[in-house]
């Protein structure tokens, strides 16, 4: 039986890793939209003149700009080439699909073909893509478009540079409004103590997969490597409901539906270290291993890995402190990976327990 856990664990670890590489691409397609991290910090201070009723903020980690309207008016977002580029007012959300930045603006990178349709001399021609007067793009004034560093930043890598300041034009009805905002660039952290830390405390939680099962000590350490497990799964969720919050979602319904929509597979895989942590807190040794085994590789991979940029870059999609985002990824790879490795090296002791013992077994004549 035991073996057959083992092999169990084996496969199950097989396949959540060819899932994960499964994933990658539309992941890293999706990662356009929502960076794992930046050393670039995007703020909108907000509009000049003010509008009661029109607000704005940078979401996800400063990859777009939110503009919601609830004046009972129409206002337009003013594109690249001075033509009208989005519309959001009392019926929606609209884009214009014959600007050039509608097309420009569906990626970070701004790399998109435009179409023949797309001229800026044209009369608009609406699109609706919201029903809420709420409207999200990205867009190229707020951002740092060089492949490398700023002059300045390069000259003093040590501390935070202002890069620029920036205007984002809107019209509302006859008059002009200017969304406004500021671009630093701020020093990126040493990932190296980080991968420290985190290869350490690795080594010391499967370290306790060492000791003997069935022993007061060996009930400890599962216990003890439960727990860490259960603390990798919430930091998990705290990790995934911040990114929400940080993408603009409003209320425990927004946070909801994004984290359903967006990220299941990190919700679910911390949902699952803190039950798998809880089962070995119950001192279910057997079973226990397993399961120690199967949620850690989850945890570690669907949530570790996909973060990793976190450890390296400033500005992590989280609306907190950056460094508050890497001790809670710190906390995902140690009780995951930990806990890997200490239920596999639990399950292959009792793998060479279970013959000894039925060869020792005697035989009645």
């Amino acid at each position: 039986m035991i073996l057959a856990l083992l092999r169990r664990a084996g496969l199950v670890a097989t396949a959540a890793l060819l899932a994960l590489l499964a994933l990658a691409t539309p992941a890293a397609a999706h990662g356009a939209d929502a960076p794992d991290g930046t050393d670039y910090r995007t703020e909108a201070t907000g509009l000049t003149p003010a509008r009661p009723g029109l607000t704005v903020r940078a979401v996800e980690a400063g990859a777009r700009l939110e503009l919601v309207n609830r004046t009972g008016r129409d206002v337009e977002v003013i594109g690249y080439s001075g033509e009208p580029y989005l519309r959001v007012g009392p019926a929606g959300a609209y884009e214009n699909s014959r600007s050039p930045a509608t097309y420009l603006n569906r990626t970070l990178a701004g790399d998109t073909t435009l179409p023949p349709e797309a001229d800026p001399a044209a009369p608009p021609q609406w699109r609706r893509i919201a029903d809420e007067p709420r409207v999200r793009w990205h867009d190229q004034r707020t951002q740092w478009r060089e492949s490398g560093p700023p002059a300045q930043a390069v000259a003093d890598p040590t501390r935070t540079h202002r890069v620029r300041d920036w205007a984002v034009p809107v019209r509302d009805g006859a008059e002009q409004v200017e969304i406004r905002g500021t671009l630093d660039w701020v020093p990126p952290p040493d990932p190296y103590p980080w991968w420290v830390a985190a290869t350490l405390g690795f080594l010391a939680v499967a370290g306790a997969g060492l000791v003997p099962a069935g022993s007061v000590a060996g009930d400890r350490a599962l216990r003890a490597v439960g727990a860490l497990l259960a603390l990798g799964g919430a930091a998990a969720v705290v990790l995934v409901v911040g990114r929400e919050l940080d993408a603009g979602a409003e209320g425990v319904g927004g946070v909801l539906s994004g984290l359903l929509s967006g990220q299941i597979w990190p919700l679910l895989t911390g949902l699952g270290a803190l039950a798998a942590g809880g089962y070995a807190l119950a001192r279910r040794p057997a079973a226990a291993d397993f399961a120690l085994a199967l949620s850690g590789a989850c945890l570690a991979l669907f949530a570790g890995v996909t973060n990793l940029g976190v450890l390296s870059r400033a500005v992590a999609p989280v609306p907190w402190p950056g460094q508050y985002a890497r001790l809670l990824l710190l906390a995902v790879l140690i009780g995951g990976a930990g806990a890997v490795g200490a239920g596999i090296l639990r399950l292959h002791a009792a793998s060479r327990t279970a013959p000894a013992a039925t060869t020792h077994t005697e035989v009645p004549a």
